[in-house]
């Protein structure tokens, strides 16, 4: 319920922005980024353990196989428990975060049958006998993919929490629309960055587009 308030009063603040005058502008811009703030470190306090009120009771025990990152695993949990705690508390791959619980801020983003999903509010009942590739199956035998190398490149992360959801994201925005222009990436990449990393997200995403378009090396393209 916290977050869900912090959230609309974020929002709230957002739209306020083009109806106030300059002063009243930088006023609520400030409180925009105070509520973003809180949320953000709601959601570090939260990730630390998972909280009680995320640990489902409902369809009882029961063995779900998939697979992920290529390997066939299965977790023996209930079944309505979030595919992230699967992940991160069962199957000990912490690169996917928790940050919001609701599926708002994109640091669970995972691929199930390659479709980018917020693994937070996934039943792992729902991926039985999928393929689910996580942050850590993106480099394979590990050889950093294009968009880690524009990541690198870019230098992205500062605080890097969000970052592999955001790495996801842009990974399957890529993979969908080869040479997404700006209204392509805004529309793709929902992911919410408590550090601002926004423009370099941008900057990186096309980068890691026209290398694997020219098939040139990261560090030889453009950044946009």
């Amino acid at each position: 319920m916290i977050l869900k308030i912090v959230i609309i009063l974020a929002t709230n603040s957002a739209e306020t922005l083009n109806k106030s005058s300059r002063i009243l502008s930088e006023q609520h811009k400030l409180l925009t980024v105070i509520y973003v703030a809180l949320l953000a470190e709601l959601c570090m306090v939260f990730a630390r353990k998972r909280p009680a009120h995320f640990i489902y009771k409902g369809t009882g025990p029961m063995a779900i196989s998939f697979k992920m990152n290529g390997k066939a695993v299965s977790v023996d949990d209930d079944g309505e428990m979030p595919l992230l705690w699967a992940i991160r508390d069962n199957l000990k791959m912490t690169g996917t975060k928790f940050g919001c619980g609701i599926g708002y801020c994109g640091a669970c983003s995972v691929m199930v049958n390659g479709e980018l999903t917020r693994s937070c509010i996934t039943p792992v009942e729902d991926v039985a006998g999928a393929e689910i590739t996580t942050i850590e199956g993106l480099a394979a035998e590990g050889e950093a993919t294009k968009v880690q190398e524009a990541w690198i490149k870019e230098q992205v992360p500062q605080c890097g929490y969000c970052q592999s959801g955001m790495i996801m994201a842009a990974t399957s925005l890529l993979a969908e629309v080869p040479n997404p222009t700006d209204d392509d990436i805004d529309a793709a990449m929902t992911n919410i960055c408590r550090c601002g990393s926004y423009p370099r997200v941008r900057k990186a995403i096309k980068r890691a587009a026209a290398a694997m378009q020219t098939g040139v090396s990261v560090g030889e393209t453009a950044n946009g």
